[in-house]
């Protein structure tokens, strides 16, 4: 969901050439399928599209392609140092360590609670743009 959301946002501010927006599994569960269903749906209420997607699993070449590597939970965070090796560039954090309540995010495929999920993604995309955007002002 946060690859949408963000790319929604991104378009919203008409910064879409700004960032290059992906996303990755630290796990092989749901390689090459869809957006699970009710998270399509939630980003549907939202008038979010994510048609096209299929997932895939993060590799050690993504450390050095991408700035940022942002996951949702702490789990992640093991998950991809496993993958990834080493941070020694600092490029790994989570999302909502953007906003002013950091911390994981619960994966709404055990809580059924995408709602709450969208709404703590959304928090931290909208926080990371405004990072962008100080960053940008600052030059």
């Amino acid at each position: 969901m946060a690859e949408y959301i963000m790319k929604d946002l991104a378009k919203k501010q008409n910064r879409t050439a700004d960032f290059e927006i992906a996303s990755a599994a630290t796990s092989t569960e749901e390689l090459g399928n869809p957006v699970y269903p009710p998270a399509k749906a939630e980003l549907r209420r939202h008038g979010v599209s994510c048609e096209g997607h299929h997932a895939r699993q993060v590799t050690r070449a993504d450390y050095e392609y991408y700035d940022y590597l942002i996951v949702m939970d702490s789990m992640n965070v093991r998950n991809l140092k496993r993958i990834i090796g080493s941070d020694p560039l600092g490029k790994v954090s989570k999302l909502r360590d953007y906003t002013d309540t950091p911390g994981d995010i619960a994966d709404p495929w055990y809580t059924g609670a995408f709602d709450e999920v969208y709404g703590q993604i959304l928090d931290g995309c909208m926080a990371l743009l405004q990072k962008f955007h100080k960053k940008d002002t600052n030059v």
